[in-house]
């Protein structure tokens, strides 16, 4: 998709990195942001050794002034327009698990702070610079649908990005942008590995696919929600956790 332009948080490693170069080898400019600019630089030089053009900003989601900023200077290096913004910025391997009742209600406000405000106050900027036919997709997780014990506060952020992604669509569509949100499940990132031992074989066995979730995985899905196929798909959100769960 050469000459347009992909905004990506939360793009200093894991998942986000994998999106960054996902869309490089598609021939997409990449605006690499997260919060960490040392990580965010090295995706944005492992962009450019991939090919493709690239930016990286240091960002922080929950800030309004932040997020404006960001997507003024994404705007700018994308020729005046931002055409795929990718929400993937989240607080995830430091979420303490918790009962709900004896979850601290400072962290509660972080992990809602950054999953859910984050998005929105991305989306939110960026929308004026959102070229017709643009794309916003939006990182849930498939644990939404199953529940997970003792994490209440991430999954209720996550939940609440489907919410979100549903109002987004209908307000954006009206300016022919399409809002879809993909819900990953169990990924093999750098923060995943530090949640548990042995997590190349967590769930593996309920899975159809018999296989650890790599971030490549979910790249595949982004791609087609950015892409010109799925140009009347809206307002949805794509499940790719390889079969362990049916929605």
């Amino acid at each position: 998709m050469e000459g347009r332009t992909v905004l990506i948080t939360g793009a200093a490693g894991g998942l986000g990195r994998a999106f960054a170069l996902g869309f490089a080898g598609r021939g997409y400019r990449v605006a690499v942001a997260d919060i960490n600019l040392e990580g965010a630089e090295q995706t944005a030089k492992l962009v450019r050794e991939a090919g493709a053009e690239a930016a990286a900003f240091a960002a922080d989601v929950t800030s309004v002034d932040s997020t404006e900023d960001l997507a003024k200077r994404c705007a700018e290096f994308g020729d005046g327009r931002i055409d795929v913004v990718i929400n993937n910025a989240a607080v995830y391997a430091t979420v303490t698990r918790t009962p709900f009742e004896d979850i601290d209600p400072a962290e509660w406000d972080l992990v809602m702070n950054v999953n859910l405000k984050g998005p929105w106050l991305v989306t939110r900027a960026a929308s004026p610079y959102l070229a017709e036919g643009g794309r916003v997709i939006n990182l849930s997780s498939a644990t939404i649908f199953s529940g997970s014990e003792q994490w209440m506060h991430y999954v209720a952020s996550k939940g609440g990005v489907v919410a979100m992604t549903r109002v987004m669509a209908k307000e954006l569509g009206r300016r022919g942008i399409t809002v879809n949100a993909i819900a990953p499940g169990f990924t093999l990132t750098e923060a995943s590995y530090g949640l548990m031992e042995n997590a190349e074989n967590y769930g593996v066995d309920r899975g159809a696919i018999k296989r650890a979730s790599q971030p490549e995985d979910i790249v595949g899905a982004a791609l087609f929600l950015a892409g010109p196929d799925s140009s009347y798909y809206t307002g949805q959100t794509m499940v790719v956790d390889g079969g362990r769960q049916f929605i």
